[in-house]
């Protein structure tokens, strides 16, 4: 009886799921066009599964063995049982095979049946609460009809008269894993994340992430086609392959968990963000969303469909336009997310839609906006004023030496007081070492990042095109700036539009020194200091290791706070939240001075201005904030003569002339 119902069960699983999968297909491909290499991608699916979503599922070694387990145990029975059972190919080898992964899948299904007991509030629930009985339904299911083919069961046992009912039992036991398995991996369950997962790591919107890459520059809109949105206003203007990654979450809350945004009480939740997207893609409410709302904001609220606009003016909608404002842009969601899902893509390309086709810019937002127009800098002020912070330095000019080895980017750090002082410490260290440096002076504009990250696509071009043209009348090596907004985008971003250029951060520029000889200081004799990762040197650029070299070189122990290196919390400063000013219920540079009084340090080590800005905004707080350059220009001693005789004035480890860049 069993062997006659074995194959209808699984083939009509398989049918079911293939319906499905069209289906699912089709609502990803409401989405805008996006042109990908289906067999690469396809073919890149095992290293990107085994070894690069592995590499983020890994930094918990518990949840990484038992997602091995239980998934390549689910995998190699899945084609397996097809062979074995499906097909009728059933000999002792094959059996055996099957028992082992079977096993391997319901051992892994009882560590995800611990997890659930008393799940981290991030995980969502609801649904997912069956997944472990669905997981050992499925497994143990297929282990115990394998018995008979192996001989570790009389095969009469199952036939004849007097066996129907345990027949009947051990088929609805897999035909509920069947169900869940291959049913509800189209269809929608726990489930789904397996088969658009897949998916999505061959056709990922980002492919320079996998194997090592690092991919975290804004992609430019088109503003020359007409046609094509400005932004995204409803979900079926995401591309067809975003759609695909939103269905690939697997709601582990590991976003929530390390978001600012959502540990400050403000409305937002990368994780919910994502869910509400695939309820717009499929159309409906978010009624059945079991995981943490938005703060402040209940579950049943929002509401949408593929073409309708997800931010309305009135009415349901599928988010409010606080919870896209409330966003640092601090990647911190995505270099954890298991499933390599781009949150700050997606939020950022809504805001260029309330921005550039509404004007729903809030609170300072569009002041700002206007004064980058403007003045070309987000404060309004005069552009010829730019150096007059330096009138005693004699700050050598481009325009003067055409050519140098190093250009200064200055930023618009220097229209305010507090950064003007560690540029003249980064001055100061220049100097010491005898660099080749130049700036632009009046000639530089804003980088055009906050406007990018307020969704002003037009004027961050405008800005990165004018900058662009300037650079172009001069040479030189590299550029070195203090601010790691400028950094990033000039280095990541302009490329895109033509700009190609070698940039360094202060610190990574100072260690390169250092390790050349052409810097000296004498020992630390202050108190004891941490140091705060800023997110646009870090999560974006990978660069944790200079800072903490100069620092070290400084003969200074970093006290290491719990969240540091590509986990530090953001200071709040990022992605035009100071702008936007979206209220919780505290505030993100406050958790961030307690995590540094939680060190016990007496001094905050930065590298960034708005890190500054915002840490030293703290009330009451209990440690001092210096940049990385104020602490070395301090340190600074004269070198021996020894180590000057023969110092080319060229920085160690930078480009040769045969890569200027014109």
């Amino acid at each position: 009886m069993l062997d006659t119902l074995l194959p209808i069960l699984i083939f009509t699983a398989l049918t079911l799921a293939a319906i499905g999968a069209v289906r699912r297909i089709r609502l990803w491909r409401q989405g805008r066009p996006s042109p990908v290499n289906l067999l690469k991608g396809l073919a890149a699916v095992p290293r990107r599964y085994l070894v690069d979503l592995h590499h983020v599922v890994g930094r918990d070694k518990m949840i990484s063995n038992t997602h091995v387990a239980t998934a390549g145990g689910f995998v190699a029975a899945a084609v397996l049982m097809i062979l074995v059972h499906g097909l009728g190919l059933a000999n002792p080898v094959l059996g055996g095979l099957l028992l082992l992964a079977s096993t391997s899948m319901f051992i892994g299904s009882l560590f995800v049946a611990r997890r659930r007991i008393n799940p981290p509030a991030r995980l969502s629930k609801g649904p997912w609460m069956r997944l472990p009985k669905s997981l050992m339904a499925f497994s143990l299911g297929v282990f115990l009809i394998t018995l008979p083919t192996v001989g570790l069961l009389p095969e009469g046992l199952l036939e004849g008269s007097g066996s129907w009912l345990l027949a009947l039992i051990l088929a609805g036991v897999l035909a509920w894993g069947l169900g869940e398995m291959f049913f509800g991996m189209t269809w929608g369950g726990p489930m789904k994340h397996a088969f658009a997962g897949a998916l999505h790591l061959a056709f990922h919107r980002r492919a320079e992430r996998f194997g090592g890459g690092r991919s975290t520059g804004l992609k430019a809109l088109n503003l020359e086609n007409e046609a094509a949105p400005l932004g995204v206003e409803k979900p079926a203007d995401f591309t067809w392959n975003q759609l695909l990654g939103f269905d690939a979450c697997v709601q582990c809350g590991r976003c929530e968990a390390v978001c600012p945004a959502f540990a400050a009480g403000q409305p937002l939740n990368p994780k919910k963000l994502i869910q509400d997207m695939v309820v717009g893609m499929a159309g409906g409410s978010d009624a059945a969303y079991a995981g943490s709302p938005y703060p402040g904001k209940p579950v049943g609220e929002h509401a949408g469909s593929p073409h309708g606009p997800i931010v309305a003016l009135e009415g349901k909608a599928l988010v409010d336009a606080d919870t896209l404002w409330s966003c640092t842009t601090c990647r911190a969601c995505v270099e954890e997310c298991p499933m390599m899902i781009e949150h700050v893509d997606a939020i950022v390309d809504m805001r260029r839609h309330l921005t550039l086709e509404r004007g729903k810019t809030p609170n300072k937002g569009a002041e700002v906006l206007d004064n980058l127009i403007a003045t070309d800098n987000p404060g309004g002020f005069d552009p010829g004023s730019r150096l007059n912070w330096a009138a005693d330095l004699e700050l050598p000019l481009m325009a003067d030496l055409k050519q140098v080895d190093v250009l200064l980017w200055l930023g618009d750090g220097a229209f305010d007081m507090r950064n003007q002082r560690t540029l003249r410490a980064l001055i100061k260290v220049l100097k010491a070492a005898e660099v080749d440096f130049a700036v632009l002076g009046n000639e530089e504009r804003d980088s055009g990042d906050v406007a990018r990250r307020l969704g002003d696509e037009a004027t961050f071009q405008s800005l990165a095109k004018r900058n662009i043209a300037t650079l172009s009348q001069y040479q030189f090596l590299q550029i070195v700036t203090c601010d790691p907004h400028s950094f990033h985008v000039l280095g990541n971003e302009y490329g895109e539009l033509g700009g190609h250029y070698k940039v360094r951060h202060h610190s990574t520029f100072i260690a390169e020194l250092f390790e050349a000889g052409r810097l000296s200081f004498a020992p630390w004799r202050g108190g004891s200091v941490t140091y705060h990762d800023p997110c646009y040197l870090g999560r974006y650029n990978g660069e944790f290791e200079a800072p903490r070299n100069v620092l070290k070189a400084l003969g200074i122990e970093v006290k290491e706070m719990e969240r540091s290196g590509f986990r530090s919390r953001c200071c709040g400063g990022g992605g035009g939240a100071p702008i936007t000013d979206i209220p919780g219920k505290q505030r993100i540079p406050d958790m961030r001075m307690n995590d540094v009084q939680e060190t016990g340090a007496e001094l905050v080590a930065v590298g960034c201005p708005q890190c500054t800005a915002m840490l030293e905004g703290v009330v009451d707080a209990n440690a001092e904030v210096r940049d990385i350059a104020e602490l070395v220009a301090d340190a600074l001693v004269e070198r021996p003569a020894a180590d000057t005789s023969g110092t080319a004035h060229r920085p160690a480890a930078t480009t040769t002339a045969e890569e200027v860049i014109v």
